[in-house]
């Protein structure tokens, strides 16, 4: 299973991303979650040890690495660089592990934001195609807005991208826009997120004005917050989001199992 999970800055993704990640865990699934957001904060989100978040640098900010698996320094455009460096070996050597999820911090996917061509942009697209074709049991793509960085030769491994938005009409207005953006490129298989969910008006609102089938709500919690500042895992600290997302990771397997069942029928 390979699940991207998008939206708006600050609307949760995050929180939804390690929620999931240690539900799959709890449950024996072998979870890759990586953290592709220009400002990576999975690993606080997921409760990992300071000792193991000082081993973790995004892959975008390795320097020394992208010189020497292109060729070329990074910030230089133009000239020559090798456009699919080797990144086989990146996942294990760079990611960390903890209460059974393995986590490795990209940075940010797409340079620039329009098909930057840099020795970054290369080495970073390569590594996220190379994500898409291992054999991880459950990989979880923590992304920023958009899907610059999922290509026509690469969607059809992505079985779900999950959109997260907070019950305000601006935050459906980015989710309508990402859904555009992955229809463009043959995604298809797309649910929206509720998340901080305060009372059945917002719920019903969300039900109402969705642009996609929702998938399900996180409740609006103060907890998530005060878990940041003390470093603890959400899915331990806030008992109510760990069970809302362990339903809708239940809905999911549900929902990807008929779709592939009904894909192989036809």
């Amino acid at each position: 299973m390979k699940l991207a999970i998008s939206g708006k800055g600050g609307v949760g993704k995050t929180t939804l991303a390690a929620l999931l990640a240690q539900v799959y865990a709890d449950g024996g699934r072998d979870v890759l979650a990586v953290d592709a957001d220009p400002s990576p904060c999975l690993a606080g989100a997921l409760g990992f040890p300071s000792e193991l978040r000082r081993k973790l640098t995004p892959i975008a900010e390795m320097d020394e690495l992208i010189e020497e698996r292109t060729g070329a320094k990074p910030g230089t455009v133009g000239g020559f660089f090798t456009i699919n460096p080797r990144v086989d070996d990146l996942p294990e050597r760079f990611s960390v592990v903890h209460r059974g999820v393995r986590l490795l911090e990209m940075g940010a996917v797409d340079i620039g934001g329009s098909g930057c061509i840099c020795p970054e942009s290369a080495m970073l697209k390569t590594l996220f195609t190379n994500l898409l074709f291992r054999d991880d049991d459950v990989l979880i793509l923590d992304m920023y807005a958009g899907v610059e960085h999922l290509g026509r030769a690469t969607v059809d491994f992505v079985d779900a991208m999950l959109i997260v938005v907070e019950p305000t009409r601006r935050s459906l207005g980015t989710a309508t826009q990402i859904r555009k953006l992955a229809q463009d490129i043959g995604l298809t298989r797309l649910w929206l997120v509720g998340n901080k969910v305060q009372n059945a008006d917002e719920k019903a609102f969300l039900e109402a004005e969705s642009p996609l089938p929702v998938l399900g709500f996180l409740p609006s919690d103060n907890a998530v917050q005060e878990a940041d500042r003390l470093g603890n895992a959400v899915y331990d600290y806030v008992p109510p989001l760990r069970e809302a997302a362990a339903a809708m990771a239940e809905a999911l397997n549900t929902q990807l199992a008929t779709a592939h069942s009904e894909g192989t029928s036809s």
